[in-house]
């Protein structure tokens, strides 16, 4: 890998034993494992919020639900989201090797941009506990269909489409800020977390909870914890090993056979 010192590619060779012994390595996604398909993250030096702080209001239940403008705003961001023209890059591919080699236990991703599914991650292995981006929901009576539907209503000229069932408030079946996560959801990620014996955090600033807590949730019960992240995270004390070069460089060299 460019750029690396002898002392770090020695640690890669001995994170990809530590994988290669492992029966249920658990990866647990943030933004920054997109942001190298074109998808900015919202927390990093170039990320969405530290650009346009007013960007977050957009993601409050509360405002959302409250002013219609603020549903129009984000409408006009849904159509114009890059998840539509975005492709999986080298870390996504890293953990579909890692899926085929039978060693990907679960994959917990914040991402509601289903790159991992795109790249060929099995559905029922990846765990989105923030939603997906690729469906909605109606807000009153929980019907819930294709974005893609909806999207094409508002290049019809509908700038805040109603549910076709109720007339109830249409959104992406995306968690905002001031909603609950799911709960059968979440204990799913748990579980996944205390039963792996690696658990890799990958591209997460390691700040929201509950999934942040998955990380010393694994170290506590004997899971080698291993983090790779641009940014320092408030966990790294806690890991067994820690890598901030590029995600799109560094996973495949650990998901990849030693062999």
């Amino acid at each position: 890998m460019a750029g690396t010192t002898r002392h770090e590619q020695d640690g890669i060779i001995e994170v990809r034993h530590w994988v290669e012994d492992a029966t249920r390595v658990v990866a647990l996604t943030g933004a920054g494992i997109s942001t190298e398909s074109g998808i900015p993250d919202f927390r990093g030096p170039q990320g969405v919020w530290t650009k346009n702080p007013k960007a977050e209001k957009l993601s409050n239940i509360h405002y959302y639900m409250s002013d219609p403008e603020v549903r129009k705003l984000a409408w006009r961001g849904r159509a114009e989201h890059p998840a539509w023209t975005a492709v999986p890059n080298a870390g996504h591919r890293a953990l579909v090797e890692l899926e085929r080699r039978g060693k990907l236990h679960a994959l917990v991703t914040q991402n509601i941009d289903g790159l991992h599914q795109r790249a060929g991650n099995s559905s029922n292995r990846v765990i989105e506990v923030h939603g997906t981006v690729h469906d909605v929901v109606c807000m009153q009576c929980g019907w819930r269909g294709p974005m893609q539907e909806v999207l094409e209503r508002l290049r019809g000229g509908e700038e805040d489409p109603p549910c076709l069932e109720c007339g109830g408030i249409l959104k992406s079946a995306t968690i905002s800020f001031g909603q609950s996560l799911v709960p059968e959801v979440i204990d799913r990620a748990v579980r996944a977390a205390a039963e792996a014996d690696v658990l890799m955090a990958i591209g997460t600033s390691l700040q929201v909870y509950p999934v942040a807590g998955l990380v010393p949730l694994a170290s506590n019960a004997g899971a080698r914890v291993i983090i790779v992240n641009a940014e320092p995270t408030p966990f790294d004390h806690l890991a067994d090993a820690v890598f901030t070069h590029p995600i799109g460089e560094v996973l495949p060299m650990i998901c990849s056979s030693s062999d």
